[in-house]
């Protein structure tokens, strides 16, 4: 392979993934230790800012949920403080970042996980991630501009 099939290959392999510090990390003063975890595991944090959302906008963001038993929790919880949005950049970001993140249950989550490392409970899980390109794509536009993005 040559060198620009190489590098073509490297950047095709960049992309983008939404991250949340839900409100208990952001309640518990998590921001920099959470934000210091992605930056040190290779991962480039591209835009971030701090919202609060609203009880509709939470809805909006979770509406696929809509229909699970939970959902009422979620929405509540999401919108009971600031939460911290950034897009997550990096070669295979979205795998790389739910690594990081750990399982949703912390006390299912590995050793050194964010979520082992912060997370309350099962609902208070310190940070969200998208699941996959698709999901990526409508979250990061839920929050952010594309003036907002730096452009590739």
């Amino acid at each position: 392979m040559s060198l620009k099939s190489e590098e073509i290959n490297r950047a095709m392999a960049v992309e983008r993934t939404l991250g949340i510090i839900k409100p208990d990390a952001v309640e518990g003063q998590r921001i920099g230790a959470v934000v210091s975890a992605i930056e040190g595991s290779g991962l480039r944090i591209a835009a971030l800012k701090m919202v609060q959302l609203t009880r509709a906008q939470s809805e909006g963001f979770y509406y696929v949920h809509r229909d699970r038993p939970f959902f009422g929790s979620l929405v509540a919880f999401m919108s009971r403080g600031p939460i911290v949005v950034m897009v997550i950049e990096g070669d295979d970001a979205i795998a790389r970042y739910r690594t990081l993140m750990g399982a949703t249950d912390p006390a299912k989550a590995s050793e050194g996980t964010l979520r082992k490392r912060f997370a309350k409970n099962i609902e208070e899980n310190a940070v969200h991630g998208s699941d996959g390109p698709d999901t990526a794509r409508f979250e990061i536009g839920y929050f952010f501009a594309g003036s907002e993005l730096p452009q590739d």
